[in-house]
């Protein structure tokens, strides 16, 4: 990466997921001292403050299979139109959650620069579910499907009719709690998915190597959407959907540095950091220091 700008986007959506909190991820991860912390990386950071999002108790569930449908497809609609701005204008967008929903607008607005990109789903679950297989209507567990032209047209219309992603350039790492049926429709797909399983037989150095090299082949760079629920709840207490036996805190920074070290990073998600459940903001700490070294810090 030729170091440039980074525009730092806040989306403090909560609306795609049921527990209140991961609103407050964006306030969160600047308060851990983000920008400044990029600065000295060599950076210029360019924060242009929070999308505006309303407050569920403002809303009515209308769908409750899909949850908040029309505020998350105004949101995102939104969202869309600034990464695409961004990726035109040659400067790096980093966006802040708020819960995985807001990938729906990040990857739309890639696709919409016109630039071919892979990608890389740090997550422990596959966000691949859509209206006909989800079991709780929440919509942060629908944007890779929706990136792939799968559900609602609400959802997969923003930024055009096109499916954002290109399969083959897509790759899953340290998933560990898939539904059923979100395992059938993955296995389906030309996605690549790196279980936490393979993480243990093979370490993270040869599965991040290998995504990298998949999501790059043909294309201009590479976005990363990183839930901190990839990380042990250990590591990571703040989220909302805590699953055991994740990432280790070396091994998602190891993966942050080997990315870095490739070049090729061209935009980037962090969410569903929740203060709430939070401990001295140990989770949102830990985000600011993983996008650190996805932007070059080294330890030595």
């Amino acid at each position: 990466m030729k170091k440039a700008v980074i525009r730092v986007i806040g989306v403090p959506i909560d609306l795609g997921a049921d527990r209140r909190g991961v609103d407050m991820g964006p306030s969160a991860i600047r308060y851990a001292g983000l920008n400044a912390r990029l600065e000295r990386l060599g950076w210029d950071v360019e924060d242009v403050g929070n999308i505006e999002v309303p407050i569920p108790e403002t809303r009515e569930i209308k769908n409750k299979r899909l949850k908040y449908l029309d505020e998350i497809v105004k949101i995102n609609e939104q969202l869309h139109l600034r990464v695409e701005e961004a990726i035109k204008e040659g400067v790096v967008p980093l966006l802040l959650g708020g819960d995985h929903s807001l990938s729906i607008g990040s990857l739309a607005g890639l696709a919409s620069s016109g630039r071919r990109f892979g990608l890389i789903w740090f997550d422990t679950h596959g966000d691949y579910n859509s209206l006909e297989t989800t079991s709780s209507g929440n919509i942060h567990g629908m944007p890779l499907a929706v990136a792939n032209g799968i559900g609602a047209k609400e959802l997969t219309s923003i930024g055009g009719e096109q499916k954002k992603i290109r399969e083959e350039n897509t790759v899953i790492i340290g998933a560990r709690d898939l539904d059923p049926q979100e395992q059938e429709m993955l296995h389906r797909s030309k996605i690549t998915v790196f279980t936490i399983n393979d993480i243990d037989q093979r370490g993270m150095k040869a599965v991040i190597n290998e995504g990298i090299r998949l999501a790059s082949l043909g294309t201009d760079g590479i976005h990363v959407s990183f839930d901190l629920d990839v990380l042990d709840p250990v590591e990571a207490p703040g989220v909302g959907t805590p699953v055991a036996g994740g990432i280790t805190y070396r091994e998602a920074h190891l993966a942050m540095e080997l990315i870095a070290d490739s070049g090729l990073l061209m935009s980037m998600d962090m969410v569903e950091v929740n203060p709430i459940l939070d401990y001295q903001n140990k989770t949102a700490e830990l985000a600011v220091g993983l996008i650190c070294s996805a932007f070059g810090k080294r330890i030595y």
